[in-house]
């Protein structure tokens, strides 16, 4: 592995050993949840609004191929309830005319690739896109949710880790989230803030502190706050550190094995 990312910092400072048996062991979640089946189907209709003539339709024809899967939804939704939202946010969307996209072939997943001060390695970062909000150039990440932000959040946003991390590797100080809420009545939020340049001094720093430690093997559990609210708990890798067989067969597959069979 020549490159870190975003999703590996995170999954590390949430806990070292889950980062081990994701990006090391090979074992990755049952992709079977269907919030984040939505969230991919759901951004790429977003996306396709500065491709095709309809999204509303480009969405309703993604969303229709998952209808038969065995997803597990959330005891308030349903795969009729996600269309009804998804076409809603997307109509909304389409009708507010906030976002400006140049070149909708080139201006979307914007790959960038820095070198980080005291290792060998690479920082690899995807930017949803790179566009203007309300008529402002900014680094633009979608965000599908079922809460809305504050309303008097003021500079908090600033502090967003993934909102800093991107900010750094684009070199890009003006940032905006758009965050689509899920709710009976469609939502969508279009939260903007300014990464200041001292934040990405300490951001490098601290990235070059996890690369050390990950470098260096140190994969302990980190369980987190005791009951109720141990992350232990909706973990889905928790059967490989009871060495519960049947919990690991039930959440994870190996990707390494099935490397090793297909190839």
């Amino acid at each position: 592995m020549d490159h870190y990312s975003y999703t590996q910092l995170s999954t590390y400072l949430q806990c070292p050993l889950k980062y081990k048996y994701h990006y090391l062991d090979g074992w990755q979640e049952m992709e079977d949840k269907a919030s984040l089946v939505f969230g991919k189907v759901f951004q790429s209709a977003v996306e396709s609004q500065f491709l095709v003539a309809d999204s509303v339709k480009f969405f309703t024809e993604h969303w229709e191929a998952v209808k038969d899967l065995p997803l597990e939804y959330s005891n308030n939704d349903s795969w009729e309830k996600m269309l009804e939202q998804g076409q809603a946010l997307l109509e909304q969307f389409r009708q507010d005319k906030r976002v400006l996209i140049n070149d909708g072939q080139t201006d979307f997943q914007v790959k960038f690739r820095r070198p980080l001060p005291l290792s060998q390695k690479h920082f690899l970062a995807y930017v949803d896109a790179l566009g203007y909000v309300d008529g402002r150039p900014c680094l633009i990440e979608w965000k599908t949710t079922t809460q809305s932000y504050p309303e008097n959040l003021g500079r908090v946003l600033e502090l967003d880790p993934q909102l800093v991390c991107y900010s750094w590797a684009a070199q890009w100080q003006e940032v905006s989230l758009v965050n689509f809420v899920r709710k009976k009545q469609p939502e969508i939020q279009y939260l903007r803030a300014r990464i200041r340049k001292r934040q990405w001094k300490a951001f490098v720093q601290t990235l070059d502190l996890l690369a050390s430690e990950m470098e260096a093997g140190h994969f302990y559990p980190r369980s987190g706050i005791r009951y109720p609210n141990n992350q232990c708990l909706n973990c889905a890798y928790l059967g490989l550190c009871l060495r519960k067989k049947a919990l690991v067969e039930e959440k994870l597959v190996r990707m390494v094995e099935e490397t090793v069979v297909h190839g």
